[in-house]
């Protein structure tokens, strides 16, 4: 029997091929388009906040994964696809985004103050040792009524902006593209018996890189004086200090899409609980944002302002402390990393 001479095509021995990518965008397309129909039919079985969270989850995925491996596929159709993923999911992560950004400051009105703030939304015993009123009780009901107003308002019109996306026809052309990739995968020639090993690693050294450029020695004090001075001051710029950090969340979440690409089954608790801590910073800094907006505002009693500042004052003490936590848990996935 003669020999027969290695294929120069074939992925090499341990390596993921780029039918895996394939497999994978189809399978995501697929969830994406099943979520489409469960929104479509009011439900079906599941909320409607539930079919878009998949909406938004899949896409996500989908866009990720097309930024990560975008050699792998077609580079007209990659480049036209991700912005509409990217628009798509912006847009739905909105309303939710200001409905829990307005239930974790009215939660943490009623902890700093000891007083009800709205009730209705903010339930739990009042802490001991805070029940007696003082300047910042008679200033939370007041705070709390202006950040629901404030948010409130910006979480009904992130909602029809979403209803909107959703019936028009920028929507729908996305989605005929979605339905499309469900069956077949525009990847570049060659692609299909290509290693991703290489680009997956790629992605996990550009996080590496920008969690070693963290500004660790200046964010990470305990008491972070010039993170609360900015956030108090009549720039409305969001805070220098954070868009670093803003910016691991973003490279770990495409770091842990390529490793769904690659090991499908496998998921790392590490790289879980440290993606959990930057997603309490990016709440807790915008929650802060939210509470120094609303101190602007014209004409606000002094009780109330004084609230609000105790109130930006606790969420960028948040902010320190999920920052702490992604450092903890960074340090465990580097030990632990083979």
């Amino acid at each position: 029997m003669a020999h027969r001479p290695p294929d120069p095509a074939a992925p090499a021995a341990g390596a993921v091929p780029g039918t895996a990518l394939a497999d994978h965008l189809r399978a995501q397309a697929t969830e994406f388009l099943r979520a489409l129909r469960l929104h479509r039919e009011g439900g079906a079985g599941a909320e409607p906040v539930d079919a878009v969270r998949a909406l938004r989850r899949s896409a996500r995925r989908i866009s990720g994964s097309l930024h990560t491996f975008r050699p792998l596929l077609d580079p007209a159709w990659s480049e036209s696809v991700r912005p509409e993923l990217s628009w798509l999911s912006g847009t739905l992560a909105l309303e939710q985004a200001y409905a829990a950004r307005l239930e974790r400051l009215l939660l943490a009105l009623h902890r700093l103050s000891g007083t009800p703030v709205l009730p209705a939304q903010a339930p739990g015993p009042a802490p001991s040792g805070a029940t007696e009123p003082g300047k910042l009780a008679v200033g939370a009901a007041k705070a709390g009524a202006l950040l629901e107003r404030q948010l409130t308002l910006a979480r009904t019109r992130a909602h029809s902006t979403a209803l909107r996306a959703l019936g028009g026809s920028r929507f729908h052309a996305l989605a005929d593209t979605v339905a499309l990739l469900a069956s077949e995968v525009p990847l570049a020639p060659g692609a299909a018996g290509a290693d991703l090993r290489p680009l997956a690693a790629a992605a996990e050294e550009r996080l590496s890189a920008a969690v070693s450029a963290l500004p660790l020695v200046t964010a990470g004090h305990p008491y972070n004086a010039e993170a609360l001075v900015h956030g108090l001051s009549p720039d409305p710029a969001p805070h220098p200090q954070d868009a670093p950090w803003h910016q691991v969340r973003l490279l770990l979440r495409l770091h842990r899409y390529a490793r769904e690409v690659l090991h499908a089954d496998l998921m790392d608790v590490r790289l879980t609980a440290a993606g959990q801590a930057l997603d309490r910073h990016r709440d807790a800094a915008e929650a802060a944002t939210a509470a120094a907006e609303a101190a602007r505002t014209p004409r606000i009693a002094p009780a109330t302002a004084y609230a609000l500042g105790v109130l930006h004052a606790d969420q960028r003490h948040e902010v320190e402390a999920a920052r702490f936590a992604f450092q903890q848990s960074w340090q465990k996935q580097t030990v632990g990393t083979p």
